[in-house]
């Protein structure tokens, strides 16, 4: 078993489609990763958030994630519009509060936002209230979160990118293929 920041430089060195990029921001992808992967492993449902521009991002991974060829176990990823189609009504902090509480109660061993977007709207607000989230932003560095530019014209292969290096991540973890200890 080997620790997991060798694991992400061998995995993002050895896919040609990775490019150099990801190889100079794995030292920020790789505590984020593990954080969410620890949460994933603890029982947590991953629920997929994404701003307008990114909802196609997040069909692509609801799509992929559990697909039957990856012979593994179906993971708990769901879509947060799917589980509650008026996302886009919540306004105030107290809409966002009642949310929150019909999370707590279909998802008793807790659960992880995903959120792949901008800062500019309320989706986001929900996902930075967790100090958990997954959080992949776009033109604003925020800490715990993974900074990507949205007028970066290869943002779509670096987004179906990133999802290759966490989907490889999460075989690793229930393949015990990594050691996440000291990361």
């Amino acid at each position: 078993m080997q620790k997991f920041l060798k694991w992400s430089l061998e995995n993002i060195r050895k896919d040609s489609s990775m490019m150099s990029w990801m190889e100079e921001k794995r030292f920020e992808w790789v505590p984020l990763n593990v954080s969410m992967l620890k949460n994933l492993l603890a029982g947590h449902t991953i629920l997929i958030v994404t701003d307008d521009d990114r909802e196609w991002f997040g069909q692509y991974v609801l799509s992929d994630v559990n697909r039957l060829t990856k012979n593994r176990p179906i993971l708990p990823f769901v879509s947060l519009k799917a589980l509650f189609p008026n996302l886009n009504t919540l306004k105030t902090k107290e809409d966002i509060e009642l949310l929150e509480n019909m999370l707590m109660q279909s998802f008793p061993n807790g659960y992880t936002y995903f959120y792949v977007g901008k800062n500019n709207n309320i989706k986001m607000q929900i996902a930075k209230r967790k100090d958990d989230s997954f959080i992949w932003v776009m033109d604003e560095q925020l800490q715990n979160s993974f900074f990507l530019s949205s007028s970066d014209e290869n943002l779509d292969i670096k987004l179906i990118q990133l999802y290759k290096l966490l989907d490889k991540s999460i075989n690793a973890l229930l393949f015990a293929e990594v050691d996440f200890d000291s990361e």
